[in-house]
């Protein structure tokens, strides 16, 4: 459940759990404007800055982040990305955003902007993207001590803000302090409107200096500093520290799929040239050509690793399916019926009110065909997407050259950079950094430099489909929305030749071969249709006559590819050569992983505030292969 405030008579925002204002007496618009903006010398301090990054602690109702968001947009001077990372503990609601603001009409389009996606706000990091991924929005939910131990970033101006140190004081006290000056470069201004003496003195220890400045009419003082310690600042343990002043410069992404389309995406927002090779004549040519897939989070009582993973990339892929594809035909936020077909819940008993996966009501069972008691998770937001039109809409980005018929056999470290090369050692390209996103290829590639492949095991799937009746006839025997458990049915996909249903897939270990012979398609078309039987039914029923002549029935099958530990590899090899990285081994997981690993990449390439916590990026690191 949101955070719930009170409104006073006189418009103001009141907070009962703190029994305090959200804003001034002056109003929110002064105070975000002239104490935090200007009083980290902005917007003048990011002129000429490839990007900016800016730390907030207490997001309240997001005015300090839309007036700095309509300073970046209406300064020709402006960074090509703006970072904006905050803390909030106790999320407000999306209508409390907007009510805020009615007092200020020209924030009313940003506003709007970031009501769309101010949803879903469990505990932990949530990216929320705007102007096609040039302002970045990381709201970090919870205590704010342990928020920021999960950022690994040099925050460029920091806004300390929150409701008054007599009423929070855990967001000013000495740990928090200390919390934010793990974040801070040398030259990083803070702002605040307090002047409280525990504050400064807490500043002061932390290696800020520290001064009165006049303040915002009622207050005669406000407080600002500069980041400047007498000692040499000790990161915390993380990932392998990079340099934050990487400059664009030219890439090459070995691979066309959904992990190569959103690196190049990634990285020619933040400037780079990149070329994408790839064996096949069109992106997509791999895994990522599925038909139609499911975009729906992983679940668990005890919310794990992957299920926090999921979460965010879900979120991720479906910002850019807002941006870039055809809502209703090339993707559809349908939402996604969980059915538990082995009776275990999923979700714990304690799950968040926020959380965007619920219990399933009867009412949605039902309109599944499944009785009032089957066990079932109701996803949303969710949906099915078609993956190649994403990956076609990633490539189309600025920036970006896509190279079809070139199969990367090796690549070789130059003194400046790489050359990839084919099976003959004839130069294919050069470039400033690779990527390798080659799915099972990968391990090959890669291991031509590290000496070793990679372990990467190969994974094949086979979906089975066919056309939806023309005249809608058969609409009572299929579900409103996709159904995912023991296998998947997405019902009604838009395709040249009228309305698809795919039903699959199968999970063949080991198997590198995308085409399977006759008798093993047939094998895995009888596969689906029992895993069908079991997760629908009725429609099972229905499709019966369909899958009893599996010669004539449809099918797609290509082979994934999973790491050890079922999880993505995504980082830099730094350790045996500077400007190698990977990103690949996404399994069955593409569509909901891909997009986030690529912002990931693409984050600790430049030093950014991670998209996702510290915890769970480093869960996805290269590193844990040493």
């Amino acid at each position: 459940m949101s955070e719930p405030i009170n409104w006073l008579p006189d418009g103001t925002p009141f907070s009962p759990r703190f029994n305090d204002r959200y804003r001034s007496e002056t109003g929110g618009m002064t105070q975000a404007r002239d104490v935090f903006l200007h009083g980290c010398g902005l917007p003048a301090a990011w002129a000429g800055a490839p990007q900016w990054r800016i730390l907030e602690t207490g997001f309240g109702l997001g005015l300090n982040f839309l007036v700095t968001w309509a300073a970046w947009k209406a300064d020709p001077a402006r960074p090509r990305l703006l970072h904006f990372v905050s803390v909030e503990a106790f999320p407000a609601s999306a209508d409390d955003l907007l009510q805020a603001v009615q007092a200020h009409p020209e924030l009313l389009p940003l506003a709007e902007q970031l009501h769309a996606q101010f949803h879903a706000l469990t505990p932990g990091f949530h990216r929320l993207v705007f102007e096609n991924g040039q302002v970045l929005l990381t709201l970090c939910v919870g205590d704010a001590k342990a928020m920021l131990r999960e950022q690994f970033f040099a925050a460029d101006s920091v806004y300390l803000d929150g409701f008054s140190p007599q009423r929070n004081p855990d967001i000013w006290d000495e740990h928090t302090l200390k919390a934010v000056a793990r974040c801070c470069r040398r030259g990083t201004r803070v702002a605040t409107w307090t002047i409280a003496r525990s504050v400064r003195d807490g500043l002061s220890q932390c290696g800020f200096t520290v001064q009165k400045v006049p303040g915002v009419p009622p207050k005669r003082d406000n407080l600002q500093a500069e980041f400047n310690p007498r000692w040499e600042p000790r990161r915390a343990p993380g990932m392998a520290a990079l340099p934050v002043d990487v400059r664009p410069g030219t890439c090459l992404v070995v691979g066309a799929g959904l992990a190569g389309a959103s690196v190049a995406a990634s990285l020619a927002r933040r400037g780079w040239q990149v070329q994408v090779l790839d064996a096949g004549a069109t992106p997509a040519a791999g895994a990522s050509g599925l038909p139609a897939g499911v975009l729906a989070p992983h679940v668990s009582p005890d919310d794990s690793l992957l299920s926090r993973l999921s979460r965010a990339g879900v979120r991720a892929t479906l910002q850019q399916a807002h941006t870039h594809l055809a809502q209703g035909v090339d993707w559809q936020p349908s939402g996604v019926l969980e059915h538990r077909v082995d009776g275990s819940p999923g979700i714990g008993a304690a799950a968040h009110t926020n959380a965007s996966s619920q219990p399933a009501s009867a009412t949605t069972l039902a309109a599944a065909g499944l009785p009032p008691d089957a066990v079932g998770c109701w996803h949303s937001p969710a949906g099915w997407i078609k993956p190649a039109q994403l990956v076609q809409a990633l490539l189309a980005q600025p920036g970006i050259h896509f190279v079809p018929h070139t199969p990367v056999a090796q690549l070789v470290p130059e003194p400046d950079g790489w050359q990839a090369q084919d099976s003959h050692g004839q130069l294919l390209a050069r470039a400033d950094m690779v990527v390798v996103a080659a799915a099972c290829a990968s391990g090959k590639v890669f291991g031509s430099a590290l000496g070793t492949p990679l372990p990467l095991h190969p994974i094949r799937g086979q979906m089975s489909w066919w056309l939806r009746a023309a005249d809608g006839s058969d609409a009572a025997c299929f579900p409103p929305f996709p159904v995912n458990g023991d296998g998947t049915l997405v019902p009604a996909v838009p395709t040249a030749n009228g309305l698809a249903w795919y039903a699959g897939a199968t999970f063949e270990r080991s198997c590198a071969d995308p085409v399977p012979d006759a008798a093993t398609q047939a094998r895995n078309h009888q596969a689906n249709f029992t895993r069908l039987q079991t997760l629908l039914p009725g429609t099972a029923q229905h499709l019966a006559g369909v899958f009893a002549n599996p010669a004539a029935l449809h099918s797609w099958s290509q082979v994934r590819c999973a790491s050890h530990d079922r999880l993505p590899l995504v980082g830099p090899v730094a350790h045996v050569y500077p400007g190698l990285w990977l990103s690949t081994a996404m399994g069955s997981r593409g569509i909901s992983l891909a997009v986030l690993c690529g912002e990931l990449l693409a984050a600790r390439l430049h030093g950014e505030p991670l998209p996702l916590e510290l915890r769970l990026a480093q869960a996805l690191g290269v590193e844990r292969l040493a």
